[in-house]
């Protein structure tokens, strides 16, 4: 989203940089569609992760992408925050997506950067706030929902609060697992994803008064 006073201006190209604490298997829907050229102008610079072993950088170095472990240990969350701002300055970032992100911001970084970060969350919110992982379809399952989907939202201080980008819609069967439902919801994720960062680029995202309209 680019935005002064209101208008929202479009970019050739968008710096992105992507948090991420588990597998990140949205990313690789991100990297098949950028290496494709089916979407254009997303330049990711680095991906970040808080956790050394997180397969999430094992992906982003399978396809040169510079993974970043940035340990946490011993640090407050603003300082952890206050590294991760540094980094995303020096590499000139202007989009920030969080992937399965298992921290929830400061708020100097809210502050900074709320408007320029999107999370997704494998739900409809606002039912299902604060899950995360399988403990959200297994919730789903046991509620006898007949519908789930995800949820692409801007950030703010709390869990899952944010202004909503997008949601995605999938239907549930009769026969379904918290696993095969997973599959499906991430499969909507990274439709989520690829539909938002072309309007983000083109300068159709705009936030007032704290939601998300989308222009034609």
């Amino acid at each position: 989203m680019h935005e002064i006073t209101g208008i929202s201006i479009g970019v050739d190209k968008v710096n992105v940089a992507v948090l991420g604490s588990t597998r990140g298997t949205d990313l690789q829907g991100i990297i098949d569609a950028t290496q494709n050229d089916s979407l254009k102008g997303i330049d990711i610079k680095f991906v970040l992760s808080e956790k050394e072993d997180a397969f999430i950088l094992e992906r982003a170095r399978k396809h040169n992408l510079r993974a970043i472990f940035l340990d946490p240990k011993g640090k407050k969350r603003e300082e952890f925050d206050a590294e991760v701002d540094s980094l995303l300055g020096e590499n000139d970032v202007e989009l920030v997506l969080l992937i399965g992100y298992m921290k929830l911001m400061s708020k100097d970084f809210v502050a900074s950067w709320g408007n320029k970060t999107m999370n997704i969350h494998p739900s409809l919110l606002p039912m299902f706030a604060g899950g995360m992982d399988l403990n959200v379809h297994e919730a789903v399952l046991e509620r006898g929902c007949k519908i789930s989907g995800c949820t692409l939202m801007f950030i703010d201080e709390g869990a899952d609060t944010g202004p909503i980008i997008m949601q995605k819609v999938v239907e549930i069967e009769n026969n379904e697992t918290p696993d095969s439902l997973k599959a499906k919801v991430q499969k909507a994720e990274v439709e989520a994803f690829l539909e938002a960062l072309p309007l983000y680029r083109d300068g159709k995202i705009i936030l007032e008064n704290d939601k998300v309209k989308i222009l034609k």
